[in-house]
């Protein structure tokens, strides 16, 4: 009889039975005393995990909030979660309280996937503390200032590429998000095409983004002893995707650092955030060295995944709203005129598109659930318990979906950025940086770059339809448009490749 069952088969079935009884015992307990805050019916053992939508569950919890209100709680497994489907409320809880909500939730299977080398994945404690000086210093509005002739050099770049391969305009947004910060942190400087450095971070970040999701990551974070499971066991794909997820997050830290210090022991310092910082002046011991390492592949992978995305629903969205487009296009005419392209110092004289910049961050999130937070301790709040170790994950998505803060906020509105005068108003989509003491620092350069890739664009390029289709995003740690078919052709019929090179060079 074993024989013919197998023995993996008989390991599996005791394995879960082990865990469901384990599940039901720790439910009941967990949850019979408390006031949580208020969510839909939960069931024994997988609580809500079958009610979310796999792809999308923004749009689950978007609902539910419509229900339950701005806080509330569900569980997935064994995992419980508060979600937060305000802006006000993320505030309360997140900064008001960010003693206590500055944590994160996957340190328990960090080193399993190699993210312990991510920063915004760090415990909250010193180690955190260092990376975040490290990168507050790096990119503060005055130190991204100087970054502005980098980026313009890269945005020119940008355009070429479009004028020769348009269709490959995905592959383009990649090359110029990446191009710029890996100029920035490590003074290096990208190929035209299939850039190796380029690619190890690709796959480090594809990696990564299979790791990060709570939902997908929650039942190892509830029993952190599946952790021992081998790789061959069946179920345990998750075991193997870790393997590489390890191996590609220690080749994107390594690889581009190595280059740094190859070219600082060859040729001195080269301008860049990680030779700055190696050459401080005072000696590095080995966890700044560490920090250091770490903090630049850090800014590194979320730089380039998140500005990749933005660009490409902003594109999306010149394609869906044509009016938008030309409403833009006129402004830079105006403005600009059509012998030179815009530049940083046109930036106050744009209004509108600086509207199109904070409407693509608001009508799409890129990260629509954010990153996620953990309460440090139990915390009473508005009358309901929030046990020490929850998950609480900010809805992104049901904020920008706010109405009465957004109108018709399903239709992307630049004109909901200006006041009755054309001028912006004193508003801005900062909730897709986060909220906190968790707050993206990297905000200033990821607007700064999305600003000058937009503008260039818009001057240079019509964006049109080629063929109906139904825009459909994925879902990982960030969510990005699913490769749509696009027209892109030069405002300018006559506009050749000699012509777009002569107007780069005048407008340097």
């Amino acid at each position: 009889m074993i024989g013919s069952v197998g023995t993996s088969a008989i390991l599996a079935i005791t394995f879960g039975a082990v865990v469901a009884s384990a599940l039901v015992r720790k439910y009941y307990r967990s949850t019979a005393t408390l006031r949580l805050p208020p969510g839909p019916p939960r069931l024994p053992i997988v609580g809500n995990a079958l009610d979310i939508k796999p792809d999308e569950p923004w749009i689950t919890y978007t609902q539910w909030g419509e229900i339950y209100g701005d806080l509330m709680y569900t569980r997935i497994l064994n995992l419980d979660i508060i979600i937060i489907n305000s802006e006000d409320m993320a505030k309360s809880l997140l900064e008001k309280r960010s003693n206590n909500y500055s944590d994160r939730p996957l340190v328990s299977i960090n080193e399993l996937f190699g993210l312990s080398a991510i920063s915004a994945l760090l415990e909250y404690g010193d180690t955190w503390r260092l990376h975040r000086k490290i990168l507050h210093q790096a990119f503060r509005p005055i130190k991204v200032a100087t970054y502005l002739p980098t980026q313009l050099q890269k945005a020119r770049e940008l355009l070429i590429n479009l004028h020769n391969s348009p269709t490959d305009f995905q592959a383009h947004f990649q090359l110029f998000s990446a191009s710029i910060i890996m100029s920035v942190m490590y003074g290096y400087t990208t190929a035209p095409r299939e850039d190796p450095v380029v690619k190890v971070v690709k796959r480090a970040a594809d990696a990564l983004t299979r790791a990060v999701p709570p939902e997908s990551a929650a039942l190892l974070m509830s029993y952190p002893a599946l952790k021992l499971i081998p790789a061959w066991f069946p179920g345990a794909s998750f075991k193997r995707e870790a393997l590489l997820c390890r191996k590609y997050v220690a080749e994107m830290v390594e690889v581009p650092f190595k280059y740094v210090l190859d070219k600082m022991a060859m040729d001195g310092a080269v301008p860049c955030v990680v030779s700055d910082a190696l050459s401080a002046g005072d000696a590095i011991d080995a966890n700044h060295l560490e920090a250091i390492k770490c903090t630049s592949a850090t800014a590194f992978v979320a730089g380039a995944e998140t500005v990749t995305s933005a660009l490409a629903n902003f594109v999306l969205s010149m394609i869906l709203y044509p009016h938008a487009q030309r409403r833009a296009q006129a402004e830079i005419d105006d403005v600009v005129g059509t012998n030179r392209l815009p530049g940083p110092d046109d930036r106050n004289s744009l209004p509108y598109v600086e509207a199109v910049m904070r409407e693509t961050l608001r009508w799409h999130p890129v990260l629509p659930l954010g990153v996620a937070h953990a309460a440090t301790n139990d915390d009473i709040f508005e009358g309901y318990t929030i046990p020490k170790g929850t998950t609480v994950v900010v809805n992104s998505w049901a904020i920008s979906r706010d109405e009465a803060r957004f109108p018709n906020a399903s239709e992307f509105k630049p004109e909901r950025w200006l006041a009755a005068d054309g001028t912006l108003i004193d508003d801005t989509p900062d909730f897709c940086f986060g909220f906190g003491r968790r707050f993206c620092p990297g905000k200033p350069l990821t607007e700064a770059t999305m600003r000058s890739g937009i503008a260039s664009m818009l001057a240079i390029f019509d964006f049109s339809k080629s063929e109906d289709f139904e825009p459909k995003w994925t879902f990982a740690a960030t969510s990005h448009p699913i490769p749509f078919p696009c027209q892109i052709t030069p405002r300018s019929p006559s506009l050749s490749s000699e012509k777009l090179t002569q107007l780069i060079r005048i407008s340097a």
